[in-house]
């Protein structure tokens, strides 16, 4: 991410600055949990790729900054439902809101920051950013919900996964995407272009979280391993270690998933099955198909050090271990 940083860092310090001012409230516990889940070392990518895209369209003004941070506010309201959902106990290596403040605090933060992020977004008065992000945002909702559905569900197809990560994860990082095209000269097909970038982009962000979910360390991924499993989601490593498996093999993995309290040994004979199967690889591979496509949507922009910037950010997607 060295170019992105090289091009963006002053903005990036920027919109941190962004996250504290629109924090401000009556109530001290919503900026202290605010500030908590802000500053606990997210990646920023979809504030890099607002500011990014905002610049290979040809912007340069102050609007910027301020939507980064609302692309971030949204990210983190999500984060705060998410674990809430799942019951999470860590988030980037540090105790989740939940754990430390309870449900009840972070569930009625997150609605804070979800509000917040739609009154910032009408003070920016730009209609097509607020359609797209508040388009975004009613998505992120039905993708939660289409993932509780598919809970514990070994019939899940990787057609539906995929429908599944689009909603969940990749549509806010192509809105972020769409939106830095609205702030600069972008024609409508350059827009929709961006927009395919981040989608692609996104997909393949998630997919390598369901393989770091299977493979990395606590301290590298910064959240608990095989918590995804623990939690009845199916993801694709096991999608496809599922299509070939033995049925002796299939209905051990099925009494894992359904059991109430799940230990060290479920989740390594799980592993094992899914590296018999080639489920990694397989996931792998897919995250780098779209990261293909993704970079083959920029081809309509002229070469430029931003461009070099995103397509190295989309690359990065693929070789991180966090």
């Amino acid at each position: 991410m060295q170019s992105a940083l090289a091009l963006i860092g002053e903005d990036l310090k920027l919109v941190e600055l962004q996250f504290r001012k629109d924090l401000q409230s009556d109530v001290p516990l919503i900026r202290k949990v605010g500030e908590y889940v802000l500053s606990s070392g997210g990646k920023r990518i979809r504030p890099a790729l607002l500011l990014l895209s905002a610049r290979l369209c040809g912007y340069s003004g102050p609007r910027s900054v301020p939507l980064a941070s609302v692309i971030e506010f949204i990210h983190t309201a999500t984060l705060l439902h998410d674990d809430v959902v799942d019951n999470a106990h860590l988030r980037r290596g540090n105790a989740s809101a939940n754990t430390l403040w309870g449900n009840e605090a972070s569930v009625l933060v997150g609605d804070f920051l979800f509000s917040k992020s739609f009154s910032l977004m009408v003070a920016d008065g730009n209609l097509n950013i607020l359609r797209v992000l508040s388009g975004a945002t009613t998505i992120i909702a039905e993708g939660e919900v289409l993932q509780l559905i598919g809970t514990s569900d070994l019939e899940m197809t990787e057609e539906r996964y995929v429908e599944v990560i689009e909603s969940k994860t990749a549509i806010l990082i192509s809105a972020a995407c769409r939106s830095g095209a609205f702030l600069g000269t972008a024609t409508p097909q350059q827009e929709e272009a961006l927009g395919r970038f981040g989608m692609n982009l996104g997909i393949a962000f998630q997919l390598m979280d369901d393989t770091l979910d299977y493979i990395a360390s606590e301290e590298q991924f910064g959240k608990s391993i095989g918590h995804d499993l623990e939690e009845g989601k199916i993801t694709l490593p096991l999608i496809h270690t599922l299509s070939r498996c033995s049925d002796v093999e299939r209905a051990d993995i099925a009494d894992i998933v359904d059991k109430e309290i799940f230990d060290l040994a479920d989740f390594d004979r799980v592993l094992r099955y899914v590296q018999q199967h080639g489920g990694i690889e397989y996931t792998i591979e897919a995250a780098r198909q779209r990261i293909t496509l993704a970079k083959e949507e920029l081809a309509s922009f002229p070469d430029s050090p931003v461009k070099e910037a995103l397509i190295e950010l989309a690359d990065y997607t693929v070789s991180r271990t966090r």
